[in-house]
């Protein structure tokens, strides 16, 4: 390893104070920022590593900082400290015009005056550094860099950034890995390391085994939000990227279910393949992790959840208020059931599962990916053991998105598609999820009032394909 890469010097003092205006302008505009529409008001600093000095070409710092925002009231919950964000910010003199697009701005103050700043993601530098952090095991400062030794990583390995649109950053390497840098940190186990780790344990083949890791250690008193936050999250490491391995050719399933749709052609024997990967998935997560019993109390306070939801949503998006009783009539239905004596097993899960989050291989094969979950949610609700009907109801929502996203809309397609994704489910599991139709009306109709709420805010022109499923799903007994 180089010289640079072992320095454990802390980033200049201040640095984050010098950023801060830049920062406030940058932030905001990025995809995976979480707090658009309302202003940044200031950032704490919650671990700086200098990673490259910045008296040569290149300086180099590894930034973890918590921007403040205005609290949003949310049924009397506390404020929010804000949320921590992962930065990698590189310093040159002048900015090649390549790395224009990853510009944050041009520093007159502070340790770094005279410099142009810049999202260093996108530079090859840097991204080669972190890669070789891995390959190598580094402890670079509080950043911790680790890696499954039966995997070989080999050095030289091209890096290209990830463009898409995505709620984090990824870089490939040469065609061999992928690297995906988390944004948004909070700190504790998280899922999209654990659960991976935990398939790959029991040899799962739908997922990428991680390759590599990176995570840091973080001082409670330097984060609020581990100085005034529960006691069990000091001292939890922040998880900050993994790398696994590059599906060489894989089509992403979102992209291959529009291709197949604009062509019209059958999807049915894709979402049916797709159906027993995410049972393969289920079953192996059950086998290597904790299961639970969910009974009465367990219910109750689940359909609470959904209910309280349902009604949040009616007040935010008036285009819900005729349909309030029927999509009530699906949560209650449930607890209704629960106060019989019903009960269900509740495991780990995907937490996110929708045709984007899964990769179809060259040979036919689907994977799954991205088990970070829902990342506005908290983190200790995201590892929390859910009903599997949980990730089939997202699968089915995501069926009905693609299918009205064509011009013209195609329900029937989607129908077909969620049937043989249910079937070829049940043939993998021996459990067809439509044979429980009220805990999977459920779980869909609280997954289209979310998307309801999703769409008023951000994409208005996208409202009617969650309506649509609102509608149906409305209707008491609706069977899938």
């Amino acid at each position: 390893m180089s010289e640079a890469v072992t320095r454990t010097v802390t980033a200049p003092p201040g640095l984050l104070a010098s950023l801060d205006p830049l920062l406030r302008e940058w932030l905001p505009r990025q995809r995976w920022f979480a707090g658009k529409g309302r202003p940044v008001t200031g950032f704490t600093l919650v671990e700086a590593t200098e990673l490259l000095p910045a008296n040569g070409k290149l300086g180099l710092y590894h930034l973890l900082v918590r921007a403040h925002q205005p609290s949003v009231p949310s049924h009397g919950a506390p404020g929010h400290p804000g949320d921590c964000y992962q930065l990698l910010i590189g310093a040159r003199e002048a900015l090649p015009p390549r790395l224009a697009p990853a510009l944050i701005g041009h520093l007159s103050t502070g340790p770094l005056a005279g410099r142009t700043v810049y999202d260093a993601l996108h530079d090859a530098r840097p991204a080669e550094l972190l890669l070789e952090a891995l390959r190598t095991q580094a402890r670079i400062g509080g950043l911790r860099f680790e890696r499954d030794l039966d995997q070989d990583i080999r050095s030289g390995l091209v890096p290209r950034v990830v463009t898409a649109e995505q709620s984090n950053s990824s870089i490939v390497y040469g065609d061999t890995f992928i690297l995906k840098l988390l944004r948004r940190i909070v700190p504790g186990v998280n899922p999209d390391l654990e659960l991976p780790l935990a398939l790959a344990r029991e040899g799962c083949p739908r997922v990428p085994a991680p390759t590599a890791w990176m995570v840091a250690d973080v001082d409670p008193t330097a984060d609020p939000v581990l100085s005034t936050g529960p006691a069990d999250l000091a001292g939890q490491p922040y998880v900050l990227g993994v790398l696994q391995p590059f599906v060489q050719g894989a089509s992403d399933g979102w992209e291959l279910a529009l291709r197949e749709l604009a062509k019209g052609e059958d999807f049915g024997a894709e979402a049916r393949a797709l159906g027993r990967a995410t049972a393969e998935v289920h079953t192996t997560l059950a086998q290597a992790l904790p299961t639970v019993t969910l009974g009465h109390m367990q219910l109750r306070l689940m359909v609470d959840g959904m209910i309280e939801r349902l009604e949040a949503a009616v007040q935010a998006v008036p285009a819900l208020r005729p349909y309030a009783g029927g999509l009530r009539s699906a949560f209650t239905a449930l607890g209704d059931l629960a106060a019989e004596g019903r009960t269900w097993t509740a495991q780990r899960v995907h937490g996110d599962l929708h045709l984007g989050q899964c990769l179809r291989s060259p040979a036919g094969e689907w994977w799954l990916i991205d088990f970070e979950g829902e990342p506005a949610r908290p983190l200790a609700e995201r590892r929390m053991p859910q009903p599997a009907v949980r990730d089939v109801a997202g699968m089915l929502r995501s069926f009905d998105y693609a299918a009205r996203s064509a011009d013209p809309p195609q329900p029937d397609w989607a129908e077909t598609c969620r049937s043989a994704y249910c079937s070829g489910y049940a043939e993998a599991s021996g459990l067809d999820p439509r044979t429980d139709p009220v805990l999977l009306r459920a779980y869909e109709t609280d997954k289209a009032i979310y998307e309801v709420v999703y769409e008023a805010r951000h994409r208005p022109d996208w409202l009617p394909v969650p309506l649509a499923a609102i509608d149906r799903l409305a209707s008491t007994g609706h069977l899938t």
